[in-house]
């Protein structure tokens, strides 16, 4: 058995992901990582690779994790679009009320830190926020939107994902996070109820 490593790698890369969720990129260092994983500095570094190696996986961990809730929540919107975006944002929601997670979000936080970001890990960010939009795109385009509208609406509908996650971190209350949802799904409803131009 030698060489058999001692710990789940997955349980301290869902501790390091935490730790860069609550505290940023920036703020965290190998020491707080290794605080947070349980890990001395060279197992981090021989297992999980050093702290750009280490945010860039912990960041498509983020994003597939949520990424997939996401996917589940838009498979209805062919069929009832509204309750399909509704779903979305109460994936965002749902993680925002959650106590055991950080506040915010880790792709929002990393797309506000790109300045002083590794092109590879600021490219990652911005990929992630695509597949957002891209997501949103196919499914409203299923709903029936023209491709302008779902093009509009999934950046609009991602923007106000993002800033829910915002907001929450500031402060706002979950009464006030609902109402923002409820205002962008009149948006929506009305645009989907609007007659369609023939084309």
């Amino acid at each position: 058995m030698a060489g058999k490593k001692q710990f789940d790698v997955d349980t301290a890369l869902d501790a390091a992901m935490v730790q860069f969720w609550r505290a940023g990129y920036a703020a965290t260092s190998v020491d707080d990582l290794s605080r947070a994983t349980g890990l001395n500095r060279s197992s981090i570094y021989a297992s999980l690779g050093d702290k750009d190696a280490l945010y860039a996986r912990c960041l498509d961990r983020y994003t597939a994790r949520y990424g997939d809730s996401y996917d589940q929540a838009l498979s209805v919107a062919s069929e009832e679009p509204l309750r399909a975006v509704r779903a979305f944002f109460d994936v965002t929601l749902k993680r925002i009320a959650d106590p055991d997670l950080p506040d915010g979000c880790l792709v929002t936080q990393t797309t506000m830190a790109i300045p002083v970001l590794s092109p590879g890990i600021a490219a990652r960010a911005i990929e992630a926020l695509g597949l957002q939009r891209a997501r949103l795109r196919t499914a409203l385009t299923a709903a029936k939107l023209t491709a302008s509208d779902a093009e509009n609406f999934a950046a609009y509908i991602a923007a106000v994902n993002q800033s829910l996650a915002v907001m929450s971190r500031a402060g706002a209350s979950r009464k006030q996070l609902h109402a923002i949802v409820d205002i962008s799904l009149g948006a929506l409803a009305q645009a989907l109820s609007a007659p369609r131009a023939s084309s």
